[in-house]
């Protein structure tokens, strides 16, 4: 999978100085921005982004942290300051329509900015795929590369139980004409993959096993060609549940965003 890209994604405040708006901003977060193997996630986004024609820009280094792993540790000061901060970016452009690639962005954004002054349309791009396939903007010629393969979808946390999104990104991966597996826990009784709720930030609790192990385990006994996630941190908790059961060569663990860029 290529890692580059050939072509200039925007910040707002290029386009601004253009005296242009974007049809969408795409929300990176910090995973999509740091993480080496969610950075490939946001490069794949946006190759679809640009393969499509649509009118995009980020806001570059003007983008913080929402918040969101403060506010769930407890640090509501730390939260709100970050939030404020964000929000006064934000509507220093006048945006009206975010897309994120992160569930724990896009429920922040979503569900916790307004009460601090931060309306917008935000869409997860699980959310944001399905329509473009709808559109049919996203035409996958004969299925792509993952016709025909298992893949098993894990359901995160912050995009299924609190937004109730559970079938956009399942009727993406239907796009792939794959063989969609599922867990013996999904959608509403989807086990969490470990990470949430500042989990991902601190040891893990007492006990005989590690969530992320008895999640993988579950994917596995589906015996998939492929374990799709929607979030970054979904993504790094299967993969180290993969690595400990050594089945790398075997199962891959690839982001929505993959798939279809891949198959385009």
């Amino acid at each position: 999978m290529s890692e580059t890209i050939n072509f200039q994604v925007p910040t707002m405040a290029e386009l601004m100085a253009r005296g242009e708006e974007p049809e969408v901003l795409f929300w990176v977060g910090c995973a999509g921005s740091f993480d080496d193997r969610y950075k490939k996630v946001t490069i794949a986004f946006t190759k679809i982004l640009n393969k499509l024609g649509i009118r995009f820009a980020v806001l570059g280094t003007e983008e913080s942290c929402t918040g969101d792993p403060a506010r769930r540790a407890g640090n509501e000061f730390l939260f709100q300051m970050l939030a404020i901060q964000n929000i006064e970016v934000l509507n220093g452009y006048n945006i009206k329509k975010i897309v994120t690639a992160c569930p724990h962005c896009f429920n922040t954004l979503k569900n916790d900015y307004p009460a601090l002054g931060g309306n917008y349309e935000v869409l997860h791009h699980s959310q944001f795929l399905q329509q473009l396939i709808n559109e049919g903007k996203i035409k996958l010629q004969g299925g792509g590369e993952f016709k025909g393969k298992r893949i098993t979808y894990h359901d995160s946390c912050y995009l299924g139980r609190a937004n109730d999104v559970y079938e956009a990104p399942r009727e993406v991966l239907q796009a792939l004409d794959a063989e969609l597996v599922e867990m013996k826990r999904s959608r509403r009784h989807g086990l969490c993959c470990g990470a949430g709720g500042g989990q991902m930030f601190k040891e893990a609790e007492p006990g005989n096993k590690e969530v992320n192990i008895e999640r993988i385990e579950e994917a596995l006994n589906t015996n998939p060609n492929v374990v799709a996630v929607a979030c970054p941190f979904c993504m790094t908790m299967l993969a180290d549940g993969i690595k400990n059961k050594e089945k790398e060569t075997e199962v891959k663990v690839y982001d929505l965003a993959e798939l279809i860029d891949r198959s385009l």
